[in-house]
């Protein structure tokens, strides 16, 4: 699964540390969603999408292999 975290990220100017405390989690979390190393939960979807004030749709994209 492709997402765009990390440039959302850059254009609200934050960190993975102030995203992750924001939305309950690790920086590590953070590092392994961007990384494609680990698929978040719904509800942890829906508050990065909250945070960014975009649709799930428009940070998150299935892949063929997904």
């Amino acid at each position: 699964m492709k997402n765009t975290i990390k440039i959302e990220r850059a254009i609200k100017n934050m960190t993975q540390e102030s995203l992750a405390i924001e939305i309950g989690v690790s920086r590590q979390t953070i590092n392994s969603i961007e990384k494609n190393r680990y698929i978040p939960s719904t509800v942890l979807a829906l508050k990065i999408s909250k945070v960014f004030d975009k649709s799930v749709n428009e940070i998150f994209e299935l892949e063929e292999e997904d």
